[in-house]
Order: structure tokens, then C-alpha cells, then sequence
């Protein structure tokens, strides 16, 4: 088949959308349309399983194998759509006024859509730098499965110039975004009745304790900490999403759970804010809860631990990626990418920048638009002229 001939972006984000890919769910059978796909390409194909054997990453990489190349990234999974109120399946592509419904249209199977639509390019260009796609899991639960891809990018005798991770920006040039550390805390305390509270050690008063020393310790860095213009939100935040404790009202509460996080500006010591509250918990709560009750505990674990992204806007890749985008601005982001592993763990230079818009992600109804696939297309066409040089 000749590239005119070959699946449109929608075609592909079609079939994309229709696999559930949900992360706690697998996702080889969407990997095995991407290998199907690019395999009868010619691409070389490089599958990374995880140790279960019920996910993967896939690599598939056009041109040359002896020079440096660029990386185009994208994750495969989704978040879930339970409680969520959609008009339409969100698991079937849905069209309307130029708009294609279905969970991940924007984040980020637009993106990959994009790559498939355009390999067929790569495949018939004379590349004299190779392209990379990179397709990887578990990006929505802690950038888990990427880690795998950058061990495996670390074997390689050429390292790549640069990576370009395809999140919904806008195709605005993103240079960098926050680190992120996420908690669970585990509190024991006593149960007895509530008319005796004072005897018995209440987990969801400590829980509530601690809570407010992590909203303390936000507010301070909000009012004295470093900012940065740049980014959306400009400091560095604390935040607590879920909170479980007690059974009824007169019975003190034996067990609370809650799911605390950081996000941190990418130069920010966030580890100094995590030890700032474990030392809370080890001097201001444990003493006075194992005075009432030795068997009394309060445990953190980390759950969700990646690095934040910070390119320089007078690096190569940057310059590059205006050229590629058509634009001179760059900006900064709250929310977190797999950016951060690839240049911080991987040492290599990255920029994130993809169709469509982070608000709609996550949310029932999630759309991307024609428009928005096109502006990807066109900058993958540039990066293969680029790369064809």
C-alpha cells in the first residue's frame, strides 16, 4: 500500500478508542494493532513485557540504527470512567460538529493516532536520523511502565537526540512540569465507646492532625516558597484526594486511610517535604497515641514517585520544537508526564507537546477535533523532513 492508501488518524483512533485499555486493565491487545500496524511497515519492533506478562511497551523505530534519532512517546493506558456521566460509549468513537468523543481521544490516543496515521511517511522517507515511537503502559498510575523503556533505550550504542512525549498541550512547546510524590497514610488507633473517647486513641483525630500540618506546611510554601511564572499554578502544592475512617458516631474510630500528595516545582526538595511530615507524625503524633495505646500506629507509604521535567528553552530540542510546532512560546505545567523519567532518568532532552487540551482529560466526553489531529500531523511531517536532512 502506498501512504495515501493507508489508514487516516481517525481510522486509527477509532480502533484505539475501542480498546479498553483502563490501566488497571491489560493492554496487549492494543499493543498487538500497533505491532501489526507498524510491523508491516518494515519498522523494527522492540516489545518490552512487564513481569506479569500481561502488559507491555512497544518500540518501533524507522531508518537507521547506527546514528541518533528522535523519539516520539505516548502512553497506551486511560483512567476510568465509572461514576462518570457520558453522553455517548466512551469505548466508541463518537463524531459530532467536528468533535471525536471517546475516553483517551485527548489523552492521548489522539497522539498515537497521529504517530500511526504518519508512519507510513516515515517508512517511505530516506531518514538519515531514525524515529522512534514509543508506546508504553501505566503512565496514569505513576509513569510506571516507561521506566522499562528507558532501561531498555539505556543498551542502546546510539542514544537518541531527543524525545518529544505527545500529552495534550495544544501543540504548545511545554519545557517543563512538576515532580509529583504520592502517599498513603495508614493510621491504628483504639476503638471504645465515644462517651469514653478520652481513654482510647481516635485515628481519625490524628488523621485530621496531620492534615492540617500538610496544609500548614502548603500555605507556607505558597506564601514564601520558590515560584515560577511560568507554570500554571507558579509554586509548589500539597493536596489530600481521599479519606476513609470511623464506623459510626458513638464508636471511637479504630482505622483512617487517606491519599495525600506533592506536586513540586522540578528544582524543588521534595523529599525535605516528605521528611518534614514523617517527622511530624514520629514527634508531635506516634508519642501521644502509644501513650494511650502501645499498639497504636500511623504508617506513609509512597505510592506514586516521579521526577519533574525542566528543559532549557535555549536547548537544541527546544528550538527544534518551536520550528517543528510553528511557534516561538514556550510554557510550564502542573500536572506530570513521563517527560521527567526520559530527561532526568534517561538523560534525554525532552519537550512535551501534543494535540488537544489537558482540561478535557479525565472527564466524561472527552473529545479532540479534526483541527487539532491536522496541527499534529503537520508537525510529524516537519520532524520527518527534519529527520530526512
Amino acid at each position: 500500500m502506498t501512504p495515501s492508501d493507508q489508514p487516516s488518524s481517525i481510522d486509527h483512533l477509532r480502533a484505539l478508542v475501542g480498546f479498553d485499555t483502563v490501566s488497571h486493565r491489560s493492554n496487549l491487545a492494543l499493543v498487538d494493532y500497533l505491532e501489526m500496524t507498524l510491523s508491516g511497515l518494515g519498522a523494527r519492533i522492540e516489545r518490552i513485557p512487564n513481569e506479569t506478562g500481561d502488559k507491555a511497551n512497544l518500540i518501533a523505530s524507522f531508518g537507521p540504527e547506527d546514528v541518533p534519532g528522535y523519539i516520539l512517546s505516548g502512553h497506551t493506558d486511560v483512567v476510568p470512567v465509572d461514576g462518570q456521566a457520558w453522553s455517548t460509549d466512551p469505548f466508541t468513537l463518537t463524531e459530532r460538529d467536528g468533535k471525536l468523543f471517546g475516553r483517551g481521544a485527548t489523552d492521548m490516543k489522539g497522539f498515537l493516532a497521529c504517530c500511526l496515521a504518519r508512519a507510513p511517511q516515515m517508512a517511505a522517507a530516506r531518514l538519515n536520523a531514525p524515529l522512534h515511537l514509543v508506546f508504553s503502559y501505566d503512565e496514569e498510575v505513576g509513569c510506571l511502565g516507561v521506566r522499562d523503556v528507558i532501561d531498555w533505550i539505556g543498551e542502546w550504542a546510539v542514544p537518541p537526540l531527543g524525545c518529544f512525549v505527545g500529552e495534550p498541550t495544544g501543540m504548545d512547546i511545554v519545557t517543563s512540569h512538576k515532580a509529583k510524590r504520592a502517599f498513603e497514610a495508614s493510621v491504628t488507633g483504639s476503638p471504645g465507646h465515644s462517651s469514653r473517647a478520652p481513654y482510647f486513641v481516635n485515628a481519625v483525630d490524628y488523621a485530621a492532625e496531620f492534615l492540617v500540618e500538610l496544609r500548614r506546611l502548603g500555605r507556607e510554601i505558597e506564601e514564601t516558597g520558590a515560584r515560577d511564572p511560568l507554570f500554571d499554578v507558579p509554586f509548589t502544592t500539597t493536596h489530600v484526594g481521599v479519606i476513609h475512617g470511623g464506623e459510626a458516631l458513638n464508636i471511637v474510630p479504630e482505622h483512617c486511610r487517606f491519599e495525600f500528595e506533592f506536586r513540586a516545582l522540578p528544582n524543588e526538595d521534595v523529599d525535605a517535604m516528605a521528611d518534614h511530615m514523617q517527622r511530624f507524625v514520629d514527634t508531635a503524633l506516634l508519642p501521644r497515641m502509644q501513650a494511650v495505646s502501645a499498639n497504636a500506629s500511623f504508617r506513609l507509604e509512597s505510592t506514586i514517585a516521579y521526577p519533574g521535567l525542566d528543559s532549557a528553552p535555549e536547548h537544541e530540542i527546544v528550538i527544534l520544537a518551536k520550528r517543528l510546532a510553528g511557534r516561538n512560546d514556550h510554557r510550564k505545567v502542573a500536572y506530570g508526564t513521563e517527560g521527567g523519567r526520559f530527561s532526568k532518568t534517561g538523560g534525554i532532552p525532552t519537550v512535551v507537546c501534543g494535540p488537544g487540551d489537558i482540561d478535557r482529560a479525565h472527564k466524561a466526553d472527552e473529545f479532540i477535533t479534526r483541527n487539532e489531529l491536522s496541527a499534529c500531523e503537520a508537525f510529524i511531517d516537519r520532524l520527518i523532513s527534519h529527520a530526512s536532512r
